[in-house]
């Protein structure tokens, strides 16, 4: 059993500060997406969802994507999710607060199949005109969701212990449990508006 949460003084301050640069990593289905969304109801801290600056139409990388990236990690603050090896330093080398939610895997497994199978199911537009390739892409396909998240549910610990030594300036607040992220959300204060977009954290 993951030891009560002890929110770090220094990310909570950091977070609400004016210059707030703060990623979210954690394994697909995790909940990145939603998690900065309810933090930038609750903070105003822009959320850049950085899903819509890598997928073109047709689900290849658009070409634009590393610039768009360079440009957005240069503003004063923003929020966005932890993922593409290609923008991976380059966001955390700007980022000031790093939220890791290190979820039980059964749980996020399940998150990420209902996920996959709602929005195959209502036809769900995500990005540039994309939609959900459907569970059988999901389980089989070396980059289906579902298989991707299997296949790379240990790859957090390392990178993040990593940042460490090579991003000292990070603030990090790992979340172990759905309470712990509700926890962090009653810290940052009310939200101003409610988001129903995504799975509730």
């Amino acid at each position: 059993m993951p030891p009560p949460l002890r929110l770090p003084e220094r990310a909570l301050v950091t977070m609400r500060a004016g210059d707030a640069r703060v990623v979210i990593a954690g394994a697909s289905g995790a909940g990145k997406s939603t998690l900065a969304r309810e933090i930038s109801a609750r903070t105003g801290i822009p959320h850049v969802e950085i899903d819509a600056l890598h997928w073109g139409a047709g689900w290849t990388s658009r070409p634009e994507f590393l610039d768009d990236a360079r440009a957005f990690v240069a503003e004063d603050r923003w929020i966005t999710e932890w993922q593409y090896r290609r923008a991976r330093d380059l966001v955390v080398a700007r980022a000031t607060v790093l939220v890791w939610l290190d979820l039980p895997f059964p749980l996020v497994l399940a998150r990420v199949v209902r996920r996959t199978a709602q929005r195959r199911r209502r036809r769900t537009e995500l990005w540039n005109g994309n939609v959900e390739p459907g569970l059988r892409h999901a389980l089989l396909n070396p980059e289906g969701v579902i298989r991707w998240s299997v296949a790379t549910r240990r790859k957090y610990a390392p990178l993040i212990a990593a940042l460490e030594t090579t991003a000292p300036h990070v603030a990090i607040i790992r979340l172990r449990r759905r309470r712990d992220a509700r926890m962090l959300l009653r810290a940052l204060g009310p939200a101003s508006h409610v988001d129903n977009s995504g799975e509730s954290c």
